[in-house]
């Protein structure tokens, strides 16, 4: 609770000068004044809402608007909320969506939370931010009264009966029922599938635990919230490991950007979404500037926050600049950056083609415009076709709007390739829509997957971040025009003064080294050209309990330099790659 308040005052006293010294000339808005305000336990969502109404109708076109909360804790319920349809990136595109406090058309606004907690009910997506420029949302956390995600302790583990037991935590609403453990909130249940599993002590996920399925032949309720499952087995989970029993849904992310320009997130806490913390879409320039996704400090009984993603920024262009985060014990990466490829579904003369997203998780929004450079890839080598292109035109196919949409009809600047037919799977790649990264200064730990992933054609550079116990790969440069459709190739990396303290601890996908370099190239043995490049490794220091450093595939141009790594017995070491390097298809490499 220290903790909390100290963040709180810090919080105040940070925007009481940021007012004086970047908003004085701004009109500021005291949400008071609308009758909002904290610690009523009363839904604030269509006040809110009403607030939001008159202010920007009284603001005009000011220059600048300030709006601010009231310290304290705001609840959010969806039954009074805006129902907004939002096609998000890498989200279950279930609509419409129940959306606390939705923000669309603004300019030059900012909104202070003042070191108030946001508190929300049942499935929302908590805060939008669409179509705005010169943006600032600082101040303030998001949770969830009843996350999505249920917790529960190991009892005990008889593994020769095949039976364990284990007791619910006291805030979970649990029923035992038609063989199958049911967790409910506010207008919702679902049924768990899998679980991650913590060291008690450490938050660190168990050694060699990945994803738990939860299989078994019988279950009941032994009361004192305790339940035991019978064909269960799994040694590894000894007694006082504590499981988060999770789904895979993920509906709304907890802060959703799309088609914004010139965003600054800072002093944002996000302790629990049952999606992505952040996700970003077709915007233009943000900044992350002590924005976490992390529990509520040292005694807080959650041992999980998000559901997936801390940070998730997908066909964005300018600049993305993340710093000073705490990123732990999500679901999945502190940040992934990464256009999204088109499949070319048919031909329909020399320039035009229809082309549609593949993933169910990605489509719906905009993925061009007039004017953009693309370029084209054979999926099953990753090269790229001839050479860039111009969109002369791009509409939906078989609608009038882009809401919702899957397929594009696409004209281009001048005449394709013959060889560009869907026979030969192609898919297309945004270049305009690829930005620079710098993620620096943050701290990532005790989170289900990977650290971080890139991949982005522009400059990126990963500096002075500690990546601790990340499970599986620290940093993973990808690209796949197969699975996940997430472009694309790296060509600028610089990786330098970063601290690596025991990843691989878990196998995930594309875990094949600390560092993980590791495109899906179906065809590799047939593939001429190469697909990442320009990677600098440098001034990093690894600690490890295994062997596996360096993975990398298909790259012309990688230094691995100055680098120190220290080895440990904190685990028995168990990768399959036993290499501290280990290369396929690498060319104009450096190793010292």
């Amino acid at each position: 609770m220290k903790i909390l308040q100290i963040w709180g005052i810090f919080a105040l006293l940070f925007s009481l000068f940021s007012c004086t010294a970047q908003d004085k000339d701004a009109k500021c808005y005291q949400l008071a004044d609308y009758g909002i305000k904290p610690d009523t336990g009363e839904d604030i969502a269509p006040l809110l809402t009403n607030a939001l109404k008159e202010i920007r109708q009284e603001a005009g076109d000011k220059k600048r608007i300030v709006i601010r909360f009231e310290p304290g804790r705001y609840d959010f319920h969806p039954m009074n909320t805006q129902k907004k349809t939002y096609y998000i990136s890498n989200h279950d595109q279930t609509n419409p969506k129940s959306v606390g406090i939705a923000l669309e058309d603004w300019k030059h606004l900012t909104l202070d939370g003042q070191g108030s907690s946001f508190v929300f009910h049942g499935r929302m997506l908590p805060i939008s931010l669409l179509r705005s420029s010169d943006c600032r949302l600082e101040n303030f956390s998001i949770d969830f009264e009843q996350p999505h995600i249920a917790q529960a302790s190991v009892l005990k583990n008889d593994t020769l009966k095949g039976e364990i037991t284990l007791k619910m935590a006291p805030w979970v609403n649990y029923e035992v029922k038609n063989n199958g453990l049911f967790v409910s909130g506010e207008g919702w249940e679902l049924r768990p599938s899998s679980a991650i599993a913590f060291e008690p002590q450490t938050r660190h996920l168990v050694y060699r635990t990945s994803d738990v399925p939860l299989r078994w032949n019988e279950i009941k309720d032994l009361g004192n919230r305790r339940i035991m499952a019978k064909g269960w087995k799994n040694p590894r989970l000894i007694p006082g490991a504590v499981l988060a029993l999770r789904s895979w849904h993920r509906p709304a992310p907890g802060l959703f950007l799309s088609h914004n320009k010139n965003t600054t997130l800072q002093n944002l806490r996000i302790h629990y979404a049952e999606g992505m913390g952040v996700l970003a879409q077709l915007c233009e320039n943000i900044h992350l500037d002590h924005v976490s996704v992390c529990l509520k400090g040292t005694d807080d009984p959650r041992y999980f926050t998000t559901q997936a993603d801390a940070t998730h920024f997908s066909q964005c262009k300018g600049v993305i600049i993340s710093e000073n985060g705490l990123y732990e014990n999500m679901m999945d990466d502190a940040i992934n950056v990464h256009g999204t490829y088109l499949k070319v579904q048919q031909r329909l003369n020399d320039s035009t083609l229809i082309a549609a997203y593949m993933h169910r998780q990605s489509y719906g929004f905009d993925w061009g415009y007039q004017g953009d450079t693309v370029q084209f890839i054979r999926s099953r080598t990753m090269e790229t076709m001839d050479s860039t292109y111009i969109i002369a035109s791009i509409q939906p196919e078989g609608q009038a709007q882009v809401e919702g949409a899957k397929q594009f009809r696409i004209t281009f600047d001048r005449p394709l390739p013959t060889a560009l037919t869907p026979e030969q799977s192609i898919g297309i790649e945004n270049l305009t829509w690829t930005p620079e990264v710098r993620f620096a200064h943050n701290v990532i730990r005790n989170n289900r997957a990977r650290g971080s992933l890139f991949s982005t054609p522009k400059r990126t550079i990963v500096e002075e971040n500690l990546f601790d116990h990340t499970s599986g790969t620290a940093i993973l440069l990808c690209g796949d025009c197969n699975g996940w459709y997430e472009t694309g190739a790296c060509h600028n990396v610089l990786i330098r003064k970063n601290h690596f303290v025991n990843a691989l601890t878990n196998l995930f996908q594309f875990t094949n080294a600390v560092i993980s370099i590791y495109p899906v190239i179906p065809e590799l043995d047939k593939q001429k050209q190469y697909f990442h490049g320009g990677i600098v490794i440098e001034d990093n220091v690894f600690e490890t309990f295994d062997h596996p450093i360096l993975y990398a595939k298909s790259v012309d141009g990688l230094i691995f330099r100055r680098n120190e790594i220290r080895e440990n017995h904190n685990y028995p070491p168990f990768h399959w790659n036993q290499e501290r390097f280990l290369f396929e298809r690498v060319t104009n490499s450096l190793v010292e």
